[in-house]
């Protein structure tokens, strides 16, 4: 099918359901608390996102039991809302879709819990500063595979590792499109492949780990962890290609 170039106007609805995911994610951000359970915050969430007359895109998705990803401590990703009680001192990741008049929305963040440790703290801003500096580095005209490439080389200057076998995508009317963008270079040559243009739209979302790159699933099918076991940490936006530079659709 190829990765479609969206016109203003479609752009513009985007915009609404991705502004959803930002506002049900700042929701939860203020008002996530310790003793609180996994399902607790997956309700929540999916009762904020009702109240915007909108859907939860990832409840039903591939079989996908709930409205929110709660990925706890050493889950990066995909992890499954259940009656585990969050403490202080964890890391909570929360990937939210929203589906809006056809249209999909997604974004994510990891959060602390009350206090958290200083190495939890770094881990945390690793993704968050990836994110933020792959935005700044699109530029209308270069590669994905380059984009790839300078998101390794961030995590990596940070000490921290991508995970493999998992990317950002693009994204519109099905919320997962072409292109796949990996957060990290598969092949030895960034100077190949697409190039990013004018009115796509796709999301970037850096999933680090703190040790060994390769990714493991737990037992309950959809609990992404690494391999060594370690914290992980997650940040997404997305973002649409407009005057040449990526402009976030997915703030509140």
């Amino acid at each position: 099918m190829g990765i479609t170039i969206k016109k203003p106007s479609e752009i513009d609805s985007l915009r609404v359901s991705n502004s959803y995911v930002g506002k049900t994610l700042k929701h939860l951000e203020t008002y996530v608390r310790p003793g609180m359970t996994l399902a607790h915050i997956n309700q929540m969430g999916e009762e904020f996102i009702a109240s915007l007359d909108a859907r939860p895109a990832f409840k039903g998705l591939y079989g996908f039991p709930a409205g929110v990803c709660t990925s706890l401590n050493e889950v990066i990703i995909h992890g499954i809302p259940n009656e585990t009680v969050v403490q202080e001192g964890d890391i909570l990741g929360l990937d939210i879709g929203v589906e809006k008049d056809g249209w999909y929305g997604d974004a994510a963040i990891t959060m602390p819990i009350g206090k958290i440790s200083q190495e939890d703290e770094a881990l945390i801003a690793c993704a968050k500063d990836t994110l933020y500096f792959a935005i700044e580095t699109i530029k209308a005209g270069m590669r994905f595979k380059e984009l790839s490439f300078e998101i390794e080389q961030f995590i990596e200057g940070r000490g921290y590792v991508p995970l493999h076998g998992f990317c950002g995508h693009g994204i519109g009317r099905k919320p997962h499109e072409e292109p796949e963008i990996p957060n990290y270079l598969e092949f030895p040559n960034p100077k190949q492949g697409p190039k990013i243009k004018n009115g796509m739209v796709f999301c970037l979302e850096p999933m680090i780990c703190q040790k060994l790159p390769t990714a493991k699933i737990l037992d309950d099918k959809w609990s992404v962890v690494s391999q060594d076991g370690l914290r992980g940490s997650h940040y997404e936006h997305t973002v649409a290609i407009i005057n040449n530079k990526a402009e976030i659709l997915s703030l509140p």
